[in-house]
């Protein structure tokens, strides 16, 4: 399965349920309390992270997914900070705010890599919480609502979870859920339910092989009309199942596993990005798959960024060629460096392609592994070949570029040089076309001194963007 990362950033994802707060204290122990027979913990750090269907949200907003939070909260500090925090990653909140509970909090203390302790704050009963459904109706039926997760805890906010499931049926939106408990007839309907294996065998049974899992879950699916069901499989992957398809087994990406906290969030906020997206449940399922091996390399609560996707993708050889922002593009070649690949760099404005453009990038590519083209954008083109240039636009020219077999990343640059950049970079071989010498090529300096060549090719004869451009003016 070829796998690409889509573009997030147009999509709109609605969450509901458990929201908390997840406090960490971090420090050194050397001694036990004359107290007691436990550790002193000197407290040297503190972190506040959201929490539970939280998570979820700051998980779809870090892929870039714009999203809608929908809980409940008490009336005290911990709501203030969730609050404050998911503001200022663009997070939008529609919280309920309950008088006589306060809001989840876990507090972990941590030293030299060790949970200590956890202390939890919370009243699970159930909510009244028909005003958290006529929030969810409003925000599903609103246009460009592409999904609904609901984050099941056990906490209480979802009591209602078998209408909410219904009103986003009306609105005709896949709603997605990361089940709790052994009651699973109350998420009927739902577009897809994300269990993982122990939560399953405890409704469905116990499996003892791949068929028992498989079987179980057709029956599943039938008996709750769902569409589909994901069963997360800790070190054995995933299974997939989807309604007229045939079960899709993915194995683990995880090359180490530090904290498995909040993988689920990130499951099924990449399930639900990716599907709000346009992809495939299929492809969705994959990349979910992909993100939480990511995850659960970092400690406590944490997220993915389409970035690190992109270089995960690049690992297995699939999905780590064509457009890449400078932040993406350094994880790129770090990675590809730890293959021993030699990387490529050369630079233009690349605004008519022709056959010179392409004779002269595989050359250059010919003298490494991996090939970076650095394209002027539409501002720096016009300061360097004045206002009628460029003919066509910024992202077109990338386009095309990345669609050439020779190139491997293209990254746009804003200054009148990419000096920046190819110093950020440092290749081992800096390339560009014409008669220049060596040391009057921008960032040339930079790439001799870290040890790598500069090469000048001549462009092939008869072949210009201006000549071009003049020809269609005559």
């Amino acid at each position: 399965m070829t796998l690409t990362i889509p573009d997030f950033s147009e999509t709109h994802v609605v969450v509901a349920g458990d929201v908390m707060l997840d406090q960490y204290l971090f420090g050194a122990t050397s001694r036990i309390s004359p107290e007691a027979p436990v550790p002193v913990v000197h407290v040297q750090d503190t972190d506040d992270r959201p929490g539970g269907a939280a998570n979820v949200a700051v998980n779809l907003a870090s892929l870039g997914a714009s999203t809608r939070l929908i809980g409940a909260v008490g009336k005290d500090a911990a709501a203030a900070t969730l609050e404050r925090i998911l503001a200022a990653q663009g997070i939008e909140c529609d919280f309920a705010r309950v008088g006589d509970r306060p809001t989840i909090t876990k507090t972990r203390v941590q030293s030299r890599g060790q949970q200590l302790i956890r202390l939890d704050q919370e009243n699970t009963a159930a909510l009244e919480n028909s005003a958290l459904t006529e929030m969810l109706a409003a925000a599903a039926a609103a246009a460009g609502c592409g999904a609904v997760v609901l984050s099941d805890y056990g906490k209480g906010a979802l009591a209602d979870v078998s209408r909410m499931i219904a009103e986003c049926r009306s609105a005709d939106v896949p709603v997605l859920v990361d089940p709790k408990g052994r009651d699973f007839a109350k998420y009927r309907g739902a577009s897809l339910i994300t269990p993982n294996q122990g939560e399953f065998e405890a409704v469905a049974g116990n499996c003892e092989t791949d068929a028992d899992l498989v079987e179980r879950g057709w029956r599943m699916l039938e008996e709750l009309e769902l569409k589909a069901l994901l069963v997360t499989r800790s070190e054995k992957g995933m299974l997939l199942l989807e309604s007229g398809n045939e079960p899709l087994f993915l194995s683990t990406q995880a090359r180490e596993v530090f904290d498995v906290t909040g993988a689920g969030d990130t499951v099924i906020a990449t399930l639900a990005g990716a599907l709000a997206s346009g992809q495939a449940l299929s492809s969705a399922a994959a990349l979910a798959n992909m993100a939480a091996g990511l995850v659960v390399r970092k400690i406590g609560v944490a997220t993915v960024t389409p970035g690190e996707i992109q270089v995960a993708l690049h690992q297995r050889g699939q999905g780590g060629r064509g457009l890449a922002a400078r932040d993406e593009l350094q994880a790129l070649v770090a990675e590809a460096r730890g293959r021993n690949e030699r990387i490529v760099m050369t630079n233009g404005c690349f605004d008519i392609l022709h056959a010179g453009h392409v004779a002269y990038l595989e050359e250059a590519k010919s003298l490494g592994d991996r090939l970076i083209v650095a394209v002027n954008d539409d501002d720096s083109v016009r300061r360097l070949k004045g206002e009628s240039r460029p003919v066509n636009a910024l992202e077109d020219r990338m386009l095309v570029l990345a669609g050439l077999a020779a190139v491997d990343w293209v990254v746009p640059f804003s200054e009148d040089t990419p000096a920046a950049l190819i110093a950020g970079v440092l290749p081992d071989v800096l390339v560009k076309g014409g008669d220049y010498q060596p040391d009057e090529i921008a960032g040339g300096r930079d790439v001799l001194e870290n040890g790598g060549e500069v090469r000048v090719l001549p462009f092939r004869d008869g072949h210009s963007t201006s000549r071009i451009i003049d020809k269609l003016r005559g």
